[in-house]
C-alpha cells in the first residue's frame, strides 16, 4: 500500500509541476524531473525509489518511445537516414574523447576513462521526443533527424559497450561479446521484417477480435513484445518500442492508437519515468569532488552540442537547424544511467565517481529541454 501512496503523491506533484512549468514557458518535462530531485532522497526525501516505481518507469519509457514512433514521419526518417548516421557518429566521437581526457586528468585508469566516455556518448531520445512532441516539431526535418540520430546513437553505444566490456577480461568473454553483437544484428533484421510486413497483418486481425479495444491491445502486445526481445539480446527496449510505433503509424489505426496510448502513458507511467530519473540524484559524492562533477558536466554538454551540431552542419543543415539538432542530442537520460549502473555493478566505478557521473547525467537531462526549446523557437522564427 505504501507504493499506492507514493504513486498518488507523484501524480499530484507532477501535475502541479507540469502546470507551473508551462505557465513559466518551460518544458513540462522539466517540472517532472525536478519533482524527483526536490522530493526525492537528494533533498526532502518524501519519495523513495522502489522496485515498483522502477517497473512503472520502465513501462513509461517504452510507451513514450512507442508514441514518438507513432507520431514520426517515416518518409522524413528515410530521407534523413544518412544525416542521422553522420550526426550520431560525430556526436559520439567528440564526447568520448572529451570524457576520456577528463577521466585521465582526474587520475582514472585508461579503461575507466574509456568507460566514462561510453557513458556520455549515449543520447536520451525519450527526453528529446517529449520536448519535440510538446513543441509540435516531432515531424519536422530537424525533429526526424534528431530521433533518427538518437536511435543510431543508442545502437552504436550498445554495440560499443558490448565490445569494450567483452574486451575487459579473458578471450572467452570477448568471444561471447561477439556472439551477442551477431545476435543483436539478427534481431535488427527480424525487427525490420516484422515491423513492415507482419505488424499491418496483425493490426487488421485485431479488428476482427471480439474483445474491447482490441486494436489497442494488439498494439500493446506488439510494443511490449518487441521491447522485451530487444532487451533479451542486450539492446535497449526503446528500439523495439520506437519501431513498433513507426510500423503501426503506417496503418489506418494510427490516430485511435495514438489517443489511447497517450491516455495510458501520460496519466501514470510516463510521469513515473521522469520522476524516477530525478530520484537517482545523490549529492554526497558530488560535494566530495565537485570540480570533477563540474568539468564532466560542462564537457558532456558542450561536446555533444558541438559534435552533433557539426555533424548536422556537414550534412547540409543551416546553423540554427544544426543548433536545434545538437541541443536535441545533449540529454543523456536513461541510456547513460543504464550504462553507468553497469559500471557500478562491475566495480569499474567507485561510489563517489558514480554519484558524480549520475549527477552530470541528470544535469544534462535538465539543461537539454531548455536548450532544445530555445533552439526550436529560433528555427521557427527563421522559417517565418
Amino acid at each position: 500500500m505504501k507504493f499506492i501512496g507514493s504513486l498518488c503523491l507523484i501524480l499530484i506533484l507532477v501535475t502541479l509541476a507540469g502546470h507551473f512549468s508551462a505557465r513559466l514557458n518551460l518544458p513540462v518535462v522539466m517540472g517532472e524531473l525536478l519533482v524527483g530531485i526536490i522530493f526525492g532522497p537528494s533533498l526532502l526525501n518524501w519519495i523513495q525509489s522502489s522496485n515498483l516505481i522502477h517497473i512503472f518507469s520502465e513501462i513509461g519509457v517504452i510507451i513514450l518511445m512507442f508514441i514518438a514512433g507513432l507520431n514520426s514521419n517515416l518518409n522524413l526518417l528515410k530521407k534523413f537516414v544518412k544525416s542521422s548516421t553522420i550526426i550520431a557518429i560525430s556526436g559520439m566521437i567528440i564526447p568520448i574523447i572529451t570524457a576520456f581526457l577528463t577521466g585521465i586528468f582526474f587520475n582514472f585508469t585508461n579503461f575507466e576513462s574509456l568507460f566514462i566516455g561510453i557513458i556520455f556518448s549515449a543520447t536520451s531520445v525519450s527526453i528529446s521526443a517529449e520536448v519535440l512532441k510538446e513543441m509540435n516539431s516531432i515531424d519536422s526535418k530537424e525533429g526526424a533527424t534528431i530521433l533518427g540520430a538518437a536511435i543510431v546513437d543508442d545502437l552504436l553505444s550498445v554495440f560499443l559497450l558490448s565490445f569494450v566490456s567483452g574486451s575487459y577480461g579473458n578471450t572467452e568473454r570477448s568471444i561471447n561479446s561477439l556472439s551477442v553483437i551477431w545476435l543483436q544484428i539478427a534481431y535488427l533484421i527480424f525487427l525490420f521484417i516484422f515491423s513492415f510486413w507482419i505488424v499491418p497483418k496483425l493490426m487488421r486481425l485485431s479488428n476482427k477480435l471480439l474483445v474491447p479495444v482490441s486494436e489497442t491491445l494488439m498494439a500493446l502486445i506488439i510494443c511490449l513484445g518487441l521491447s522485451y526481445l530487444a532487451e533479451l539480446v542486450g539492446l535497449s527496449s526503446i528500439i523495439g518500442a520506437f519501431f513498433s510505433g513507426i510500423s503501426i503509424s503506417q496503418t489506418q489505426y494510427k490516430n485511435i492508437i495514438s489517443k489511447r496510448m497517450e491516455s495510458i502513458g501520460y496519466t501514470t507511467f510516463i510521469p513515473a519515468f521522469f520522476v524516477n530519473i530525478g530520484l537517482k540524484m545523490t549529492l554526497t559524492g558530488i560535494f566530495k569532488d565537485w570540480i570533477f562533477f563540474v568539468v564532466l558536466t560542462l564537457g558532456s554538454i558542450i561536446s555533444k552540442l558541438i559534435g552533433s551540431g557539426l555533424g548536422a552542419k556537414l550534412s547540409g543543415f543551416t546553423w540554427t537547424s544544426s543548433l536545434m539538432i545538437g541541443s536535441g542530442m545533449v540529454s543523456r537520460g536513461e541510456m547513460a544511467l543504464i550504462v553507468a549502473q553497469i559500471g557500478r555493478q562491475t566495480h569499474l566505478l567507485s561510489r563517489d565517481s558514480y554519484s558524480n557521473i549520475v549527477g552530470a547525467i541528470i544535469v544534462t537531462t535538465l539543461v537539454a529541454p531548455l536548450m532544445l526549446k530555445f533552439s526550436i523557437n529560433l528555427v521557427k522564427s527563421d522559417n517565418y
